[in-house]
């Protein structure tokens, strides 16, 4: 089995009184957050900035303490098993263009009821509703 550590970010902004989530559409079919594979020396925030950059050229980053959320989950690739690990981290942005890489085919910004509908996973859906909560309680 493969082992696989990965970061990510939920980004969100503000749009007057909404906060709106992004969502980036995958080739595969399924929405989610910004994420990717931690390189060789990386931090997980080192990797969950860089991965940010490079798949939305969003480079205006700033995070909200006291969020760090796990997932886990398996998947084949080549028929081997892969165990996969990611960490999400909560961000705001105030950059509103998102320029997406090759590696998905859109993206979206919506408000937290609309991105629960159409986050694709429940374990995305977890995290999300936690984030909602700390952005309620805190900013």
């Amino acid at each position: 089995m493969i082992e696989e550590t990965s970061a990510g970010i939920v980004l969100f902004r503000k749009e007057e009184t909404k906060k709106l989530f992004l969502l980036l559409h995958y080739p595969s079919g399924h929405w989610d957050f910004v994420k990717g594979k931690m390189e060789k020396g990386e931090t997980t925030h080192e990797t969950a900035i860089r991965e940010t950059r490079e798949e939305t050229g969003i480079t205006d980053i700033t995070f909200v303490e006291n969020f760090e959320e796990w997932i886990e989950y398996n998947f084949k690739y080549k028929g081997e098993l892969v165990q996969k690990k990611v960490v999400f981290f909560l961000a705001e942005t105030k950059t509103e263009e998102v320029k997406i890489s090759h590696e998905h085919s859109g993206y979206t910004w919506m408000d937290y009821n609309t991105s629960m509908e159409k986050t694709t996973f429940d374990n995305a859906k977890t995290v999300l509703t936690k984030a909602q909560k700390l952005i309620s309680n805190t900013l």
